[in-house]
């Protein structure tokens, strides 16, 4: 072996060890390869270690003998990714422990590794194709289906890892899959050189993106920054554990607690009560509703509640006007699967709730996202809590509103890592629209988010408080908001034409 080796040199001799490696050190190589991937999202943010992780899986790849090899390992590799990502989802469960913990590591290991068959689809179909820079193409589609199949999931994906960048700003021109799509050619193209011994090639093609990348974002983030509105908003965060929460000797507590934040001088034009703030179904809360509007102080309120009909129980949010009306009502349209409802049960005509479910059985769904208007203050979108993630329905809604309001109650994603990851997808929301995002959450992070996706003011996780704030205002449209994922499978139509290209080059 010669003393200096190439960086080319040492990337196929770790490819050929993995390669005659038993099954089991290459599928621990692989989740390990995941798991750091995951390290580059929040709470951690370590951009370098999660696109070295990246890397890594492109290395498990290249030591793949075949496609069922090549399936295993991307299996490994989305099971290592999502566990680590996902692992805050223990936590609801853990809410009532003496009821629900024996299913904690279930969910987990299943949800996981549900979603990492849509990595092992990827790496399938790249390995038939016997290419690395295929599978750039193929992982950003499996990214795609896994937000859309079975209602969808498009919590953390992998272009996420650019939020504190200023590469997120290339968000608001081809959204969370083109930055995929830009995230996995950054790594996987330069490897797929360095593979055919092409290092300058590799090392060229690596600078150029990222380089090239960073000043456009730069550009973006710069271009047209966001200015302010004259309306003042107020976020209630009562911070009520969910453990906590709806205990009969903790209702009026919390009740009283926001309402004392809410009668603070001076008043706003507009507060925001958190998801189902309320201690009792909307129709019930008559008295209730009377003394928000006295403590508001002639501002606009809105706030989380539930409510039932004829039909079933809701997760809604209302608005009241300063004379106590409820001049709008938005049914949440997007529920949680076992968390607000059971799947499939209505096929068999069973009633039964998920984890979230107060009243003994599910949430029915709403009509669908749409804007509501607010005399003197403008129009927004509604958002309730897990309906954020989901950009390609925040973009279906006919109607241009002129700032995001999102309630939620995060309390159940625990107190590390579930509620920064939503918080960093409210940031990309921004990002992608062009709207501001106001965001009220009951334990936090309750936040200002101006159109660039930069976090104005917050509310700290686990504290009691109100913020008072400017609302920004919107900027112009942005690419991604009028064409959506469009402009994304154009690109990746450009990919697969260009891959086919590379591979008479380069040979893989």
């Amino acid at each position: 072996m010669r003393p200096n080796k190439t960086a080319s040199d040492l990337l196929n001799h770790l490819v050929l060890w993995l390669s005659s490696s038993h099954i089991s050190r290459r599928a621990t190589f692989a989740a390990v390869a995941g798991g750091l991937m995951a390290l580059g999202h929040p709470p951690f943010d370590w951009l370098a270690i999660g696109l070295f992780g990246l890397a890594l899986c492109g290395v498990s790849f290249l030591g793949a003998n075949s496609v069922q090899q090549a399936t295993w390992t991307g299996w490994w590799c989305g099971l290592g990714y999502f566990a680590v990502l996902l692992h805050w989802l223990v936590e609801p469960f853990l809410v009532y422990p003496e009821q629900d913990g024996w299913m904690a590591p279930f969910a987990l290991f299943f949800l996981s590794g549900g979603l990492a068959l849509f990595w092992a689809a990827a790496f399938a179909l790249a390995q038939r194709f016997t290419g690395l820079v295929v599978l750039c193409l193929a992982l950003t589609v499996a990214e795609g289906l896994r937000s859309y199949v079975l209602t969808g999931f498009p919590w953390g994906l992998i272009g996420y890892v650019w939020l504190d960048s200023p590469v997120s700003q290339l968000g608001a021109w081809i959204g969370p899959h083109g930055l995929t799509l830009f995230t996995l050619m950054l790594v996987f193209v330069p490897l797929a050189a360095l593979k055919a011994t092409r290092s300058w090639a590799a090392l060229c093609i690596f600078l150029g993106l990222g380089l090239g990348a960073v000043v456009l974002g730069f550009w973006q983030g710069q271009n047209a920054a966001p200015r302010m509105t004259d309306k003042t908003l107020r976020l209630i965060q009562p911070n009520a554990a969910q453990d906590q929460k709806w205990r009969p000797e903790n209702r009026e507590l919390f009740f009283q607690r926001q309402l004392g934040f809410t009668r603070q001088d001076p008043p706003p034009d507009l507060t925001v009560w958190p998801e189902t703030a309320i201690p009792v179904p909307l129709n019930e809360a008559g008295d209730l509703l009377a003394q928000i509007v006295a403590a508001a102080q002639g501002a606009t309120v809105v706030l989380g509640a539930q409510r039932y009909d004829a039909w079933g129980y809701y997760n809604s949010l209302v608005v009241l006007d300063p004379t106590g009306e409820i001049t709008h009502r938005y049914d949440k349209h997007h529920l949680v699967p076992f968390g607000e409802y059971i799947p499939f049960l209505d096929l068999f005509g069973i009633a039964g709730g998920g984890l979230a479910a107060q009243f003994g059985e599910g949430y029915q769904p709403g009509a669908g996202p749409t804007v509501l208007t607010v005399g003197g203050i403008g129009k927004f979108l509604p958002l309730i809590c897990y309906e954020l993630v989901f950009p390609h329905e925040i973009g279906a809604v006919s109607q241009r509103a002129d700032f995001m309001l999102q309630i939620t109650n995060d309390a159940w994603f625990g107190t590390f890592s579930g509620p920064y990851q939503h918080l960093a997808q409210a940031r990309m929301r921004a990002i992608e629209q062009g709207l501001p995002m106001v965001r009220a959450a009951n334990t936090g992070v309750s936040a200002v988010i101006d159109a660039k996706g930069n976090l104005l003011q917050h509310l700290p996780l686990g504290q009691a408080g109100y913020l008072d704030a400017v609302l920004p205002a919107p900027v112009a449209p942005t690419v991604y908001s009028r064409f959506g994922d469009g402009l994304v499978f154009l690109l990746l139509s450009l990919f697969a034409a260009g891959s086919i290209a590379w591979r008479r080059y380069f040979g893989d």
